[in-house]
């Protein structure tokens, strides 16, 4: 029998994407946001829980050798990925690099995975206002009690050490 819909009190997690790799993390990310990691899960009922990311200027895309000195983060994948929009003008494509987008804002990158890794459906937009990014080690939900993202949740530390 289907869950109804009812109103949740969320749970606050906080995860520190120093160093993570984009779409690892962004798997993490989006299943706490639909709420798969609950008992209860339901696909039509908005059950999931917010998430605080901090220092998102630090994920990294995995492979290619690092091509910029000061900024250890941006490899050459970050060179060849690219994000599209388009206008709706004829000839009206916008193509921006990862590093183009990364300078202009940092949390896009982050913020655009974890978008594409939630269903395409009504409830998208709920789960994606669950998602708090913050620039910097700090975030200003304090009040809210945030917990530590789950450690079987994150990425393996092997993944890290291959780095």
């Amino acid at each position: 029998m289907a869950k109804k819909e009812e109103v949740c009190d969320p749970d606050w997690f906080v995860v520190d994407a120093d160093g993570q790799i984009v779409g690892r993390l962004a798997v993490q990310i989006a299943t706490i946001l639909m709420g798969k990691h609950k008992a209860d899960y339901t696909p039509h009922v908005n059950s999931g829980d917010c998430v605080i990311v901090t220092n998102v200027e630090r994920v990294r895309f995995s492979g290619g050798a690092m091509q910029h000195a000061e900024v250890p983060y941006m490899s050459t994948k970050m060179g060849k990925k690219s994000y599209d929009r388009y206008t709706g003008y004829p000839g009206g494509l916008r193509s921006r690099t990862a590093v183009e987008a990364w300078q202009h804002r940092p949390e896009m990158i982050l913020r655009e995975a974890v978008r594409r890794m939630l269903p395409k459906n009504k409830l998208a937009d709920q789960m994606l206002k669950r998602l708090r990014l913050f620039v910097g080690p700090e975030h200003t939900h304090q009040a809210q009690q945030p917990k530590p993202f789950p450690a079987h949740m994150l990425p393996s530390t092997k993944l890290q050490a291959d780095s």
